[in-house]
């Protein structure tokens, strides 16, 4: 039997990409999947095509930037399934431009959407983890997150922070005996709707080129699959994953 069979899950932005890739991985091995993400009409669709493969679903219309949305996401886990075991925290946006054309409303957003939206999740699921001495948060950085590019100063930041998060968390829960595992994944160019949050045209047009030889989805979604598949005593701390022909 899979290490995953009956886990709870929950996974942000789960309507497209690896939220959406992750969701329907984990279902194939047994997981009980709590979905999250701002369209609702997504959410039903991909709640439809894993239920009719007989996986376990349920899914709520929720913004990560709202605190009291993901506490009531979590209490909506905790109602309808009685637990919560694993957070994947893969809510994220990449609008991307220069320092210099002071797009300050896009560098809130990703401070929002990538770092504040990774608290408000894992304040909103770690409660109820270390009262069961069991949980399992999983974190959605980038190689963003290792190197920094021109254009992307502020996304990387971001992304900085996610593995800094990820590693205090970390610390935190191994000296305080909770038994909370804490991955820290870091995806390169992956095939998904991220390209589409960055309006600057110029970045734009680099991107859509380095995205070529991006790697799909699912790629991100078995390498998830792995670190939750391991005894409670592993604990999968990081991995980078690229195209093999990615350079930076």
């Amino acid at each position: 039997m899979s290490n995953i069979q009956d886990k709870v899950v929950i996974i942000t932005g789960a309507s497209s990409g690896i939220g959406e890739a992750t969701a329907k991985e984990l279902a194939a091995k047994g997981a009980k999947l709590v979905l999250a993400a701002r369209r609702e009409e997504r959410l039903k669709e991909i709640q439809d095509v894993i239920t009719q493969s007989g996986g376990q679903v349920i899914y709520k219309a929720t913004d990560v930037t709202s605190l009291e949305q993901m506490n009531e996401l979590a209490a909506y886990a905790l109602k309808e399934f009685g637990k919560i075991d694993v957070l994947v925290n893969n809510a994220g946006i990449m609008p991307q431009a220069f320092l210099a054309k002071n797009k300050v409303d896009e560098w809130n957003q990703m401070i929002d959407v990538n770092i504040k939206g990774v608290l408000y999740a894992i304040a909103a699921v770690t409660p109820h983890m270390r009262e069961r001495k069991s949980g399992h948060v999983i974190n959605l950085s980038s190689v963003a997150g290792h190197n920094i590019y021109p254009g992307g100063t502020v996304y990387c930041g971001t992304k900085h922070a996610v593995r800094a998060i990820s590693e205090g968390l970390r610390q935190e829960e191994a000296m305080s005996g909770t038994n909370i595992r804490v991955t820290n994944i870091s995806p390169g160019a992956v095939d998904s709707e991220l390209l589409e949050t960055t309006s600057d045209t110029e970045m734009k047009a680099g991107l859509d080129e380095f995205y070529k030889t991006a790697i799909p989805a699912e790629s991100i979604a078995r390498a998830i699959s792995f670190a939750i598949e391991q005894p409670a005593d592993v604990g999968i701390n990081e991995m980078i994953i690229r195209p093999t022909v990615q350079v930076g």
